[in-house]
């Protein structure tokens, strides 16, 4: 889901930073994050801890593929100057626990039996919202599924995507779009 393209300058934005995110272009990105932007659910905010705790003054900072990421994924506008992405995490149902479930982010992901390309494969499942076989059964290529009919699955992780990943919130101010707000966990 993505409600971005309702608004022009939303869309201007949004492309402007994807182009930043390419680039690599620190200078610009800073000038997208609002100065109060918050990092943590501490007192870890502000554009300085921004700057400290995703190293920006290192080439392979985080922040590109993380941030790239929660824009590929679509967000929702909570109202009129407000913008908050991925959608996983602005659409996720209430009843459904953001810690014992991934919403998987394709269509047709194919479930395997075992964590393998080569595995068989069980089904496959398009936006679906499926219960995590444990707690942490997530590694970097795989996610360890439970299926709606009791199975055990296996999905590729980059298709499996959790409402507490990195999600950020955008707002107008002061007439244009800025990063209020990037985070993870609870």
């Amino acid at each position: 889901m993505d409600e971005g393209l309702r608004d022009p300058d939303f869309v201007a934005f949004r492309t402007g930073l994807r182009q930043t995110i390419e680039r690599r272009d620190v200078p610009a990105l800073l000038r997208a994050v609002h100065p109060d932007i918050k990092n943590t659910f501490g007192d870890d905010n502000g554009i300085d801890a921004f700057k400290r705790l995703w190293r920006l003054d290192r080439a392979d900072s985080k922040v590109w593929s993380e941030l790239g990421a929660v824009l590929a994924l679509g967000g929702t506008f909570q109202d009129p100057d407000q913008f908050v992405a991925p959608y996983v995490y602005s659409k996720w149902p209430e009843a459904m626990d953001a810690f014992e479930h991934v919403a998987l982010t394709g269509s047709n992901v194919r479930v395997r039996g075992a964590p393998s390309t080569n595995a068989r494969i069980l089904m496959a499942e398009s936006y679906a919202i499926l219960r995590l076989k444990s707690p942490g059964s997530t590694s970097e290529s795989w996610t360890a599924v439970v299926l709606p009919d009791g199975r055990a699955g296996y999905v590729a992780s980059r298709l499996a995507r959790s409402p507490i990943d990195y999600r950020a919130s955008f707002a107008r101010t002061d007439g244009r779009w800025r990063m209020t707000m990037f985070v993870a966990g609870d």
